[in-house]
């Protein structure tokens, strides 16, 4: 009788151990949930995909004056640091080959109300071309918003490497956007600078844009003082993009 007690009071104490593991178990879930929800909301997954009808870069066509198709894809945190992807197809040259893929990373944030600054490397990379075609560009912008009104102005610096000819490259660049009050559309205007080390040219933009949920439709005006040349002469692109 003495030992059926005694297995009986040790059956009773693993029961009650369980079922206070068990309590603490369904207590602690809760809170695992919610540390692990909280962790996967600082993370953010957007991207998507732009038709243009031409891809100028910087006023120049690079695209032959032909649309190409521009997805993206981009991975950020709560505090600020992002990476990710851009591509376009190209005209089909030896060097380049016929796509561009950008590989990007950086932060952004706000430092003060209204202004933001975003700071980043790109590095533009060629698949398919064939000999000094890669390189890097850090770049740095600064945006401050008045009303509707956004005002941003930026450098981006490619340092000196076999793809720039061994010259340093910096473009300059200012931006004005203005949101239209109780519509879709808004407005941009652009003025910037390529140096090239020994040589430079000036371009500018002018567009609007138009957008409707996850669908962004635009038209711009682009053109550069490098002449009525193949390529650099004025031009209308029009787009039309996907986001999620």
């Amino acid at each position: 009788m003495e030992r059926e007690h005694k297995k009986g009071t040790r059956f009773m104490r693993k029961f009650v151990m369980g079922l206070s593991a068990l309590a603490l178990t369904v207590a602690a879930a809760p809170a695992f949930a919610a540390d692990e929800a909280e962790s996967t909301s600082d993370w953010a997954l957007s991207g998507g995909v732009t038709a243009v009808s031409d891809y100028r870069f910087r006023g120049i066509s690079l695209s032959d004056e032909d649309p190409a198709i521009q997805p993206t894809l981009t991975l950020s945190h709560s505090s600020g640091f992002y990476g990710g992807t851009w591509m376009s197809n190209l005209d089909d040259t030896d060097t380049y080959g016929e796509w561009e893929i950008d590989l990007y990373a950086g932060w952004t944030g706000e430092v003060a109300s209204g202004t933001t600054v975003d700071a980043a490397v790109v590095y533009y990379y060629y698949p398919g071309g064939h000999g000094d075609s890669d390189y890097f560009e850090p770049y740095v912008s600064v945006a401050h918003t008045f009303g509707p009104v956004t005002a941003k102005g930026g450098v981006n610096w490619a340092p000196s490497s076999d793809a720039t000819g061994n010259e340093d490259y910096v473009y300059l660049y200012g931006q004005l956007s203005a949101a239209i009050p109780n519509t879709p559309v808004t407005l941009t205007g652009r003025l910037g600078n390529q140096d090239l080390g020994p040589s430079s040219y000036t371009e500018w933009a002018i567009g609007a844009s138009a957008t409707f949920g996850a669908i962004t439709a635009g038209i711009q005006y682009v053109d550069t003082d490098l002449g009525d040349l193949p390529n650099v002469d004025a031009g209308v692109v029009f787009s039309v993009g996907f986001a999620f």
